[in-house]
């Protein structure tokens, strides 16, 4: 219990994202040390790390090949002048972002976090459309459901309500179209639930009228909704709307990108093209904030020649240089062990452990997702798919079982996410699935009142 109630008192003058401080305060996790899959609290108790951290730690946690870069690189230059000047290392990330990039988006930059590399996307957008002769080109179209960043932009971005809707008014210019997961029941299957939502894209556009439309944002796997994962059809069909109005296709990748889903990027598992990439959180496995932004070279090619043209952009911490020494360690890593591929496998043998807890508490009515990004949605019922009545949800007692038997991941009040670290083997996920087992049964104790 070393020095708890000194932090219980401290807690108060801060706040744990997106919870209530006097829940907290009553049983609070705090951590000390990481390494690997894993995570220790400041009285030793392990904690099995099943999104590394949140959704970030790709290679676990303290990787050496990533401390060593960062060491590295301590001892040469940690900040540039951005304003004066580039680093070498940061343009060498440059280069890595665009090698690891589908198609030829190889104007890249790297950011401090998603949530900037979302807001650089947009604004990149509508002064391209400005000094191209489509200066009325100024809107983002984006799903319900969807979460792309804390900052206010990015937050009228969003789609996620419970997220946002304290901080309204919103700013203008940000239309929002169904997500696939709010009409499937209206429909016979997945496929066309799918077809018919992206198909509404196009309705949406010409309705806005098309020379006000400059980018759709979307996550190729959408976190917020409980890991909504559309087909790959419906993907081709919005690049195919997007490309007939010239609007560009963003793809929102913070969560995705980085070898979760069995590619680099998400982009290529749904074998799409976006305009646009948006990254983050893996790309430096936890090791410093970072983000990145990767779009087509000859969207580039409009902001260089004369004076004003420049992107009028940029951060401090932009292409940090410690950042950028990260980064590049990261996708060594991913690349020289084949990451991304294992991750397949491995996934698929996380699908099927996850498939037997199904059949056995009858209670999860849909595992999504693919590789090791994996969400399981609950039901009271799987027959009728009745969901658990507000107030006695599964997901909230899950919230406390879970980190009561040393687990940490995702939990919403109907559905539950993981990604582990791609360094995972076949006997880690036993671990984690065990794990889930156990805290999904003493879930199901404290909703059926059997505690």
């Amino acid at each position: 219990m070393k020095y708890l109630e000194h932090y219980k008192k401290l807690l108060k003058h801060t706040f744990v994202d997106f919870n209530q401080t006097a829940e907290i305060v009553k049983n609070p996790v705090i951590l000390t040390k990481a390494k690997g899959l894993y995570q220790w609290d400041i009285n030793g108790k392990r904690y099995f790390d099943a999104i590394g951290g949140v959704f970030v730690a790709c290679l676990g946690h303290r990787h050496p090949k990533v401390m060593e870069a960062m060491r590295k690189q301590m001892e040469e230059i940690t900040l540039g002048a951005p304003l004066h000047a580039i680093t070498d290392v940061g343009l060498e990330f440059v280069e890595k972002l665009g090698l690891v990039s589908p198609g030829n988006l190889n104007f890249a930059k790297g950011f401090s976090g998603g949530s900037e590399s979302i807001e650089a996307a947009m604004k990149f957008s509508r002064q391209y459309f400005k000094q191209t002769g489509k200066p009325g080109k100024y809107k983002f179209i984006s799903n319900y459901l969807s979460y792309h960043g804390a900052t206010f932009a990015a937050m009228a971005l969003s789609g996620n309500g419970e997220r946002k809707v304290k901080f309204e008014p919103q700013m203008a210019g940000f239309l929002k179209m169904f997500s696939p997961f709010q009409l499937r029941d209206r429909f016979s299957s997945w496929e066309e639930t799918c077809r018919f939502t992206a198909q509404l894209l196009e309705d949406l556009i010409v309705s806005e009228g098309p020379d006000t439309v400059a980018g759709v944002v979307l996550e190729p796997i959408c976190n917020t909704g409980g890991i909504i994962t559309p087909t790959e059809e419906y993907f081709k069909i919005i690049r195919d709307i997007c490309t007939k109005y010239n609007v560009m296709l963003i793809f929102d990748e913070i969560l995705t990108g980085f070898g979760k889903t069995g590619d680099m990027f998400a982009a290529q598992t749904f074998d799409v093209i976006p305009d646009i990439i948006c990254a983050g959180k893996a790309l430096s496995s936890g090791a410093i904030p970072i983000g990145s932004m990767m779009a087509r070279e000859d969207y580039g090619d409009a902001f260089y020649g004369n004076q004003g043209l420049e992107f009028a952009h940029g951060h401090t911490y932009a292409n940090n240089p410690l950042a950028s020494a990260v980064g590049i360690a990261v996708i060594n890593e991913l690349q020289e062990q084949k990451l991304p591929q294992k991750a397949r496998k491995t996934g698929a043998y996380l699908e099927k452990k996850l498939e037997e807890m199904k059949k056995k508490y009858g209670v999860i009515r849909e595992i999504r997702g693919k590789a090791l990004l994996r969400g399981v949605e609950l039901v009271q019922d799987i027959n009728t798919l009745k969901p658990f009545p507000k107030g006695n949800k599964l997901g909230d007692a899950l919230k406390k079982t879970a980190i009561k038997n040393g687990l940490i991941m995702r939990i919403n009040p109907d559905w539950f996410a993981v990604a582990p670290p791609l360094i995972a083997e076949e006997t880690d996920i036993d671990e984690m699935c065990s794990l889930i087992d156990k805290s999904l049964k003493d879930a199901l104790d404290i909703v059926h009142n059997r505690v």
